[in-house]
């Protein structure tokens, strides 16, 4: 009996996605010749690596499910998709045995890597190898991948901390010891506002979003020089960085006061839920810094992470059907 699952609408396919590790999905039509030559190779690879909650393969009918298409931009048959934590990490186009067979088997050696000895929520959060500071909220998957990395602005950063990309960073901050408390880095991949206490954060994205919820990670400074954030504006799509005295006048779409209870002690991450209702069809985030909890000078940012829903990239074009080739 096989072990693919046939996915039978876009919320089936939000929950597998949800529910496993690892999913690997098959994207094909009846109509597609190379679909049908590589299916024997596939479920060859599912029946041998299925796990429950690990690796779970998936099979997506394209003439079928146009909106899962869509909303992935699939553009031609046979196309396999590689999510780890809910995020696609890896993209096969065309009927390829040899690399589908090597980056599946690559995944399952390190899905049982991490069955042995991989971080958990308990110790900052995973997700498919990125740090998350916390669990994804219930329901929803990260999205950060879609920020839009080189339209990022942000006002009164301090030059000598690290880049504005730092926040973005996969992987666990580095001045978080294994016990949640500050330590010393040579590596500054983290931000500090400059001249006061405020940030103004623009963060654009490659595709609309439905942001549910933002995980910030603050981790204080041993010599007290720079505070966690506390109250934050956010603005939703706004076509460019808005300035302090602009701010000031613009009506925000939410603002929030991170108590702090909120604060993880391990993790040094609050985790805040939006209005969910209000931060529907998002392609622009602008997050202002009003205040830190405290009384220093700067007010630090090393992670965020962002949790919701993906839309669409663009339109779906005509589906074409492709055999061996691996490129454009």
């Amino acid at each position: 009996m096989s072990k693919t699952v046939a996915v039978t609408s876009p919320s089936h396919f939000t929950q597998i996605l949800q529910s496993s590790r690892i999913v690997v999905t098959d994207f094909w039509a009846e109509w597609c010749g190379p679909c049908k030559a590589i299916a024997p190779v596939y479920e060859a690879l599912s029946s041998q690596l299925s796990r429950p909650g690990q690796i779970t393969f998936t099979k997506v009918n394209t003439d079928e499910q146009k909106d899962i298409v869509q909303t992935y931009n699939i553009s031609a048959m046979p196309t396999f998709l590689i999510f780890k934590g809910g995020r696609e990490t890896k993209r096969i186009r065309g009927a390829d045995p040899k690399g589908l067979d090597a980056a599946v088997k690559q995944l399952a050696q390190e899905a049982s890597s991490a069955d042995e000895g991989g971080a958990g929520p308990s110790d900052g959060g995973s997700s498919g190898g990125r740090w998350t500071g916390a669990a994804a909220p219930r329901g929803y998957t990260e999205v950060t991948e879609q920020v839009d990395i080189q339209g990022l602005d942000f006002l009164n950063l301090d030059g000598n901390a690290g880049d504005k990309r730092a926040v973005f960073a996969p992987e666990k901050p580095s001045s978080l010891d294994g016990k949640g408390k500050a330590s010393e880095s040579s590596k500054k991949d983290w931000i500090e506002s400059d001249t006061d206490e405020q940030l103004m954060l623009y963060v654009p994205f490659q595709s609309t979003l439905k942001l549910h919820s933002i995980h910030i990670t603050s981790i204080p400074s041993g010599s007290e020089e720079a505070m966690r954030p506390k109250t934050l504006h956010l603005y939703s799509n706004r076509s460019h960085v808005l300035g302090f005295d602009e701010a000031e006048d613009t009506p925000e779409t939410q603002k929030i006061e991170i108590q702090e209870s909120q604060w993880d002690e391990k993790t040094q991450t609050a985790k805040v839920e939006l209005r969910f209702v209000k931060f529907q069809n998002i392609s622009s985030l602008t997050i202002f810094v009003v205040d830190g909890d405290g009384d220093a000078e700067k007010t630090r940012i090393d992670r965020l992470r962002l949790f919701g829903e993906s839309g669409e990239k663009r339109a779906m074009g005509k589906l074409e059907k492709i055999g061996d080739e691996q490129g454009e």
